[in-house]
Parts: structure tokens; C-alpha cells; sequence
């Protein structure tokens, strides 16, 4: 039987591939489309698939019951989708950036009892990657300082970005340090580098869809690990992946690509 999706945000960027490749996958039916009511109308020709086609997803979710909703759209529109999900037992796949620490403690909140995965990355290239990150960073050593550099299209608003974030995750574990050793300016304070640190840099520019280099500088050499984004397909078929998945877990925490990958 083919699994129910709604897409939010379904005449973004991203949420227009996420419904064009639900439409195409032979074991996934795409139950629902969602857009602000401003951008509704550029969704109808999806009703002509038997998909409904709304702005309010309270609506929407009786009509689907089971459906896996799948948002990439701004924080607080996330938290909307994320708590109206978790009311109507409908599992949500967020890839949405930027929230806040009390969002994401909400979500954690509502994942005790609904179905709620997070990643601010659905490529399986950057989560292989951070498998590899606390290995390298440890066999290394500490004669080497740990830089990163992100690049991303014009219309970005976080910085750093989210997945520049979750790759600095297994850096800083791997060296016993905190998030509180990101360096994200190095303007306001004109000192040499403290090694108990590992900066992120940001550049914006172009249609960018994302690239993400690690820098591991030693003494006499330096090594680049570099992911490169060629199209949001990459992170729309991760997602569908995670749908597929989410579906046979049980509640108890927000789950993320980690657990899909090793699952």
C-alpha cells in the first residue's frame, strides 16, 4: 500500500521537487499540498492528481489520517505544522534551519508522544560524513586546528548554516569542547587563533545550493573534506527516505538521519 505525504510549502523550492518526486514514486501517494493563501492558486494543478490543495493544514489532516507530513519551510511555520501533526497523529519530517533553543526543545517535547524527525541535512553523503569526522579529528590529533567554510545561494537567511552546525557537532565531541567554541567572527577581536576553537565561516552568493568543506590544518600539510550540493533533489530524496521510515517507529524522541542511515 502506498504511503500518504503532504508537502508543505508545496510552490517553494524545495517543496515543489519534494511533490513532483512523490508524485513519481511508485510507493508514495501525495495526499496533500500546502501553501500560504496568497500561493495557493499555483498549486492547482495538483488537485488534477487527486491531491488536496489548502493553506490550512487543521484542515487538512483529518482528511489524511496516517499521512507523513513533510516540511521545509521557516521555523515558526515548522512549530504550526509540528504541533497540529502531533494533535492529529500524523508523523512530520522537518528540514527546516534556524530555530531557536526553546523550539527545539518544543519539538523535543511533542516527539515524546507523536512522531517527529529533525535534520538540518537529508543528504546521505553529509550524514556519511559525519560518521567519518570524530575518526579523522581523533586520529589527527591536536597538532591540527579545525576550520569549516559553508557556501550557500543569496536567498539563505541563517548563518552559519544549519548543516555547517550538525557537522561541527561531531567535531566539537571529538575534541571534549561545547558549541560555545564555534568562532563565527574573528573581526571584533584582532588575537592569533586559540586552539580550543574551531571557526565557521559563511559566504552567500548566486544560487549556491550548498557546499560544505572541513579544513583539518596541520604541521606541513592540510587536509579538505568538501560536499557539494548539485540540486536540492539530493536533500527532497532523503526526506522521502525518512517518510518511508518514520512510519514503523515508535515516539520518544525526535528522531534524525542518523537513525535512518543505521537503522
Amino acid at each position: 500500500m502506498a504511503l500518504p505525504v503532504i508537502i508543505m510549502g508545496a510552490a517553494g523550492r524545495m517543496g515543489a521537487i519534494l511533490a513532483r518526486l512523490a508524485e513519481e514514486a511508485d510507493d508514495l501517494t501525495l495526499a496533500a499540498v500546502l501553501e500560504r493563501p496568497e500561493a495557493e492558486a499555483r498549486l492547482a494543478g495538483f488537485a488534477a492528481s487527486g491531491a488536496l490543495v489548502s493553506s490550512d493544514i487543521r484542515s487538512v489532516l483529518p482528511k489524511c489520517p496516517g499521512a507523513v507530513v513533510i516540511d521545509f519551510t521557516a521555523p515558526e511555520a515548522s512549530m504550526l505544522n509540528a504541533r497540529a501533526a502531533a494533535e492529529n497523529g500524523n508523523p512530520i519530517i522537518i528540514g527546516t534551519t534556524g530555530f531557536s533553543d526553546e523550539q527545539i526543545a518544543e519539538l523535543a517535547a511533542l516527539a515524546e508522544k507523536s512522531l517527529v524527525f529533525r535534520s538540518s541535512n537529508m543528504s546521505v553523503g553529509i550524514n556519511v560524513i559525519m560518521d567519518i569526522l570524530p575518526q579523522l579529528t581523533a586520529l589527527l590529533g591536536e597538532a591540527y586546528d579545525v576550520e569549516m567554510t559553508e557556501i550557500h545561494h543569496n536567498k539563505k537567511k541563517d548563518a552559519p548554516s544549519g548543516t555547517a552546525l550538525l557537522l561541527a557537532e561531531p567535531l566539537l565531541k571529538a575534541r571534549g569542547l561545547s558549541s560555545a567554541n564555534i568562532n563565527t567572527n574573528r573581526f571584533d577581536v584582532r588575537e592569533p587563533r586559540r586552539h580550543d576553537e574551531i571557526g565557521i565561516q559563511s559566504l552567500r552568493g548566486g544560487d549556491v545550493v550548498g557546499v560544505h568543506t572541513v579544513y583539518y590544518m596541520g604541521p606541513g600539510e592540510r587536509i579538505e573534506l568538501t560536499h557539494h550540493a548539485h540540486s536540492r533533489e539530493n536533500f527532497a530524496n532523503g526526506a522521502l527516505r525518512a517518510a518511508r521510515w518514520i512510519s514503523s517507529q515508535t515516539p520518544g524522541r525526535v528522531y534524525n538521519m542518523q537513525d535512518v542511515l543505521h537503522s
